[in-house]
């Protein structure tokens, strides 16, 4: 199964404010959560992110998580799939993936085989063709869209 992945996050290097995956065929189960942050928000997030964390689907809604609450969310959501395929379009997105499911000292949450793949794609911005730029959720339906219809 293949999905696409973004992210936000509290500026370069900063933590995790959101996650959203979408599969490869439109209209499949989507994933999508925000995590509580512990550090200050930098300005340019608090103008541009966290005014859209919640502009998704009534069933995507719900009050931040805490990081492994998160993992243990997206570990259970993965359950079923013997192999997923992450792709993404920013190398940062999948250490932010990686990062989140590294719940402890040793302690990955329970996942199915994994692999990434890192699409460049020049000229192309998620959040500029996004129907809600800067909300994970959107921005990977973005990615999603625009992938596969260079692919058809």
């Amino acid at each position: 199964m293949r999905y696409f992945l973004d992210c936000e996050y509290n500026g370069f290097g900063g933590e995790l404010l959101s996650l959203g995956l979408v599969p490869e065929e439109r209209g499949g189960e989507e994933f999508y959560v925000i995590l509580a942050v512990t550090t200050p928000l930098n300005n340019w997030v608090q103008r541009n992110v966290v005014p859209y964390l919640d502009h998704v689907p009534e069933g995507h809604k719900g009050l931040p998580l805490e990081r492994e609450q998160a993992a243990i969310l997206l570990a259970a959501w993965l359950t079923g799939f013997a192999e997923v395929e992450i792709v993404a379009d920013w190398p940062e997105d999948i250490a932010l993936f990686c990062r989140l499911i590294t719940i402890g000292p040793g302690r990955i949450a329970p996942m199915p085989r994994l692999s990434f793949t890192l699409m460049r794609l020049p000229g192309f911005s998620t959040a500029a063709n996004s129907a809600v730029p800067h909300n994970a959720l959107h921005d990977a339906r973005s990615l999603r869209d625009h992938v596969l219809s260079h692919l058809e």
